[in-house]
């Protein structure tokens, strides 16, 4: 297991799960103070490995020991978003694209596509992606693409 001051500096000092700062000085006791988060990650053999990132303690005991859920910020408006970490897992394995939203709009979609791209820079940053928008059937679909 690593330390906690290098995970923390590998990781910008922000929460993997919910994308906000983690205070260093902050007790590990606190909620809002920092924590290691093991995340299992399947392999092809039957080992798996072992992903260390930051996340503050009350969303590391929040999570506990299921699949995460990283959500989908409520000022976009997106309807049937995806699951963002089975998508990042689906893409990490076989590369492609996936439809992860629609949108009513083209603005919509673009600000959807803004924060998506944003967001996996920091929760899946080994994951090299684009957004493309595609119109229609009244409305726009939000595309995510690996390079």
């Amino acid at each position: 297991m690593s330390n906690l001051q290098e995970i923390g500096d590998r990781d910008g000092w922000r929460c993997w799960l919910c994308d906000e700062p983690v205070d260093p000085d902050m007790s590990v006791n606190d909620p809002r103070g920092p924590s290691v988060d093991g995340i299992a990650t399947a392999k092809k053999s039957k080992a798996k490995a072992v992903q260390e990132r930051l996340a503050h303690r009350a969303c590391n005991t929040r999570k506990g020991a299921v699949k995460p859920v990283v959500p989908w910020p409520d000022h976009l408006f997106v309807v049937d978003p995806a699951p963002i970490v089975g998508v990042v897992e689906q893409l990490s394995r076989k590369g492609g694209r996936v439809a992860v939203a629609r949108c009513p709009g083209e603005s919509d979609a673009e600000a959807a596509a803004q924060w998506l791209v944003d967001r996996l820079s920091r929760f899946a940053p080994e994951l090299d992606v684009t957004t493309r928008i595609d119109a229609g059937g009244g409305g726009y679909l939000l595309v995510l693409e690996t390079r």
